[in-house]
């Protein structure tokens, strides 16, 4: 066992990880970048180094098994002293080159961003941006992306945000449903309507219940939490829904109701580890990302 631990491969201890957060091979594959196959040997490969048998098969995935549960922590350490050494080789790159990875909702990354990259790829030419649209929460602290723009504030430790401002929500329709079904003269007739709304994402609902309404899940007759495809169904004449006036402005399909109507902006921050906030790349990407942003929500 001595032996094994001093020549373990950390992406071995990574396939482990993954696999033991996801449930599944197919989901740690995903997660990680990796095929399905590759990954089972990996596992396959750490549990024969360990001698352990890390994981007990069943129908919808894989568990822990109680050798799993003991190592856990202690893999979970070395993924963050690894992030510890990351971080802090980053924090240390004086260059204007190389790449930053920025992170954001899908809706912002659409609608919002390509102009301010464009301008940022302009400004600094020998930078790289990666761009991950995504509404999952990515871990700034394992370098899944260097800055983050959010529609809340972040709570983890060592992270350093700064609110940006505020997108504005409106409710919106298109005139074809509307033609079918009529146009809601309250908020209170809204839940008489078809309304659009996310699945698994329980956003909408924590600020329609911040009205004071005591929304469900049941209340969307069309689900999806994609949210560019749920503003598709929404323009298609699914329902009636919420989004950023940065979504309707401009867009024929659709009518904004109640618009005198007052309705809870969403926050936008954007955040960063504190040991790479400063880092030259990174710290110019930030100040016109905030700049950009600054300008659009103003």
């Amino acid at each position: 066992m001595e032996k094994a631990l001093k020549t373990l491969d950390w992406s071995l201890v990574q396939g482990f990880l993954a696999v033991a957060e996801a449930g599944s091979l197919s989901g740690a594959a995903r997660r990680l970048g990796r095929s399905q196959p590759t990954l089972g040997r990996q596992i396959r490969q750490i549990e024969a180094q360990l001698g352990v048998d890390l994981f007990k098969r069943h129908p919808r995935g894989l568990a822990l098994s109680d050798g799993g549960e003991a190592l856990l922590p202690a893999a979970q350490r070395m993924r963050d002293a690894i992030a510890d050494i990351a971080l802090t080789a980053a924090g240390r790159d004086r260059a204007l080159e190389g790449a930053v990875r920025i992170t954001a909702s899908e809706v912002v990354a659409f609608h919002l961003l390509p102009p301010i990259i464009a301008n940022i790829r302009q400004a600094l030419p020998r930078l790289r941006i990666d761009l991950v649209a995504s509404d999952t929460s990515d871990n700034l602290l394992y370098r899944d992306a260097d800055i983050a723009v959010r529609m809340y504030r972040p709570q983890q430790l060592d992270i350093v945000a700064r609110q940006i401002g505020e997108m504005p929500i409106g409710i919106y329709a298109a005139h074809g449903y509307l033609n079918r079904a009529g146009v809601p003269q309250s908020i209170d007739a809204l839940p008489n309507f078809d309304l659009v709304g996310f699945d698994r994402s329980d956003l909408i609902l924590r600020r329609m219940r911040d009205m004071g309404w005591p929304a469900t899940r049941d209340w969307f007759t069309t689900r999806c939490d994609n949210q560019l495809v749920s503003w598709s169904l929404l323009c298609a004449g699914c329902g009636i829904g919420f989004a950023p006036l940065a979504l309707g402005q401009g867009e024929a399909r659709v009518r904004r109701l109640l618009p005198d109507l007052d309705l809870p902006a969403l926050p936008v921050w954007l955040a960063a580890p504190q040991a790479t906030r400063r880092t030259p790349r990174i710290a110019r990407v930030w100040d016109m990302l905030a700049a950009g942003l600054g300008d659009v929500l103003s």
